[in-house]
């Protein structure tokens, strides 16, 4: 897509210089014989790849302060590599000089953050989410002060100079190669991973604001399952900050808007089933919580109990059409195979 739209602009330059490799990519260490085209692969691949065992797996963005000292082992070398591969992103994205990339990397370790260390790591995800929100704006970065946050234990030199002078996705500049839309996109997901950050900070009514700030930015999208999860991410994560505070009734205002919407994907012909149904657990998990914190145990163990059932069932459901398109797929390579044969 980004080559289709510099074509329509006619920027010859790009590809002359895309042709002769004289625009920046890794020319040392393991990646330095792919082309940047491959190398860009690799980028998306550190960010949005998921493996069946990746706790994050899913379009559902809702912060849960879970992190203690009885986590196992296992769960939590899994959580530092995939921290690793958004610090890994982040300096591969400001290498090829990506800056949408470098505020989705920016997003991603702030979540990262959050999942390795909880409220121990909410400060330095905080500031991650801060710098990814400034790349999506209209005014100007520092590419060294976004660099330092690759680093395990990143050390700010309180006597460094900030040097903002990259333009943000939202600058006029910028704004002449790009659609806004792209900044808007990277500001969603920095606005929605700061109000996580916020919020393992204890600072409820701030991340609240922060996840608002999100609401107008896909006021416009289209409904579909893709955006309908982000949508119902920013209203279980606002329930939250509401019942955190002790305010069930203004929580589970929000939960209820937050599982209208898989219901509207199971009531609507065109709607999707399984993304709808998670979307009902996910609220009635997120109201069992809260009532659980608001004093009513035996609500919360009944509906947490149908929550389990139904996320049984949904899960044995998927398993089962996973199935059905393996042993479609395999019977029609038979068939291929079968009459290729003399």
């Amino acid at each position: 897509e980004d080559n289709v739209q510099r074509r329509k602009r006619g920027e010859n330059e790009y590809f002359s210089a895309l042709k002769q490799d004289l625009l920046p990519r890794a020319t040392r260490g393991p990646m330095a014989r792919m082309t940047r085209r491959e190398q860009k692969v690799s980028l998306a691949q550190l960010l949005f790849s998921e493996d069946d065992g990746s706790e994050d797996k899913g379009p559902s963005e809702v912060f849960m302060d879970s992190v203690g000292d009885e986590e196992d082992p296992a769960v939590l070398k899994h959580r530092k590599e995939r921290l690793s591969q958004a610090q890994a992103a982040l300096r591969l994205s400001l290498l090829l000089r990506e800056p949408a990339c470098t505020a989705l990397s920016l997003a991603e370790l702030c979540k990262r953050r959050l999942a390795l260390s909880g409220k121990m790591g909410a400060p330095s995800a905080l500031r991650c989410a801060e710098k990814a929100i400034e790349i999506a704006g209209d005014g100007f970065w520092d590419g060294d002060e976004v660099a330092i946050e690759a680093e395990d234990d990143p050390v700010l030199d309180p006597k460094y100079e900030r040097n903002a002078t990259t333009p943000g996705l939202a600058h006029p500049t910028t704004l002449k190669l790009l659609p806004l839309r792209v900044s808007n996109l990277c500001k969603r997901s920095a606005l929605l991973q700061h109000g996580n950050a916020l919020a393992a900070e204890g600072k409820q009514e701030e991340a609240r604001a922060s996840y608002e700030k999100v609401l107008p930015l896909i006021a416009g999208e289209p409904r579909c399952a893709r955006v309908d999860w982000e949508r119902h991410s920013v209203y279980i994560n606002i329930g939250n900050t509401f019942s955190r505070t002790g305010d069930f009734d203004l929580a589970d205002e929000q939960f209820k808007i937050a599982e209208s919407l898989g219901t509207d994907h199971l009531n609507a012909e065109e709607g999707s089933k399984f993304d709808g149904s998670g979307m009902v657990i996910g609220a009635k998990r997120a109201r069992a919580f809260a009532m659980k914190k608001a004093g009513r145990e035996q609500e919360a163990k009944d509906l947490l109990k149908e929550v389990i059932e139904a996320q049984i069932k949904l899960n044995m459901e998927e398993e089962a059409k996973k199935k059905k398109q393996q042993s479609s797929q395999s019977a029609a390579t038979e068939a291929v195979t079968n009459g290729a044969k003399p």
